[in-house]
């Protein structure tokens, strides 16, 4: 399993090119306290996935922040990404695995039992539950799991793999980043909070202080 900094997973997603240039939002929330960096495109072609996944890439050198594609096996190959972040619908993580190779990063959405149990099988570096709470940002048919489905969520899968991060995702502010990482979770997953801020890079540094000062809790 690769070591991955879970803290904050800032998530460009391709709704945000109202708000700016993905990949210099990529740059802004890197510079300030981003960890990692996911793109997620549902509009997008293979060809303008691939060049925008390029960009953000660009954008993320040297800063030591990688960047991962969600969904997207193929284009996170073409544009020499770090790795991918699967959901249940998508390429099975054994895989990826095997197309990506043992340095890439592999993420695995988790949203109910079922799901935790095939994170815990699967050669995955990270896992992140949810939706935790209510989102605008995507279309989700499951219902939020809650403080207390993330809870049980965790645990199961801290009981078999402890040293496996384990995120959470979906309506998550500064106030919730600290009830979610008492409830055990190693780091958030966001969009809303960071982009549709007004000021981009003052809120990513303080979800960032948010998930630090509130520590990793069994």
């Amino acid at each position: 399993m690769n070591r991955v900094d879970y803290r904050l997973n800032a998530i460009i997603d391709g709704a945000l090119r109202s708000i700016g240039k993905l990949a210099e939002l990529a740059g802004i929330a890197a510079r300030n306290g981003a960890t990692i960096i996911q793109y997620r495109d549902k509009e997008a072609s293979t060809r303008q996935m691939i060049a925008e996944a390029e960009a953000i890439r660009a954008a993320l050198a040297g800063t030591g922040v990688p960047l991962v594609v969600n969904d997207r096996v193929d284009v996170a190959l073409a544009a020499g990404a770090d790795g991918v972040h699967i959901g249940r619908d998508d390429m099975d993580a054994a895989t990826a695995r095997h197309l990506l190779g043992p340095a890439a990063i592999i993420g695995l959405t988790v949203k109910n039992e079922a799901d935790a149990d095939a994170a815990i099988a699967a050669p995955i570096d990270y896992a992140c539950i949810g939706g935790v709470f209510e989102t605008l940002s995507k279309k989700n048919p499951d219902p939020p799991v809650g403080l207390e489905g993330f809870r049980v969520l965790r645990a199961r899968i801290r009981a078999a793999k402890p040293e496996l991060p384990v995120g959470a995702i979906a309506g998550i502010d500064t106030a919730r980043a600290g009830e979610v990482m008492q409830a055990g979770a190693s780091g958030v997953a966001v969009i809303s909070a960071i982009f549709r801020a007004a000021d981009i890079a003052g809120a990513a540094r303080e979800m960032r202080a948010a998930v630090d000062n509130a520590g990793d809790r069994p």
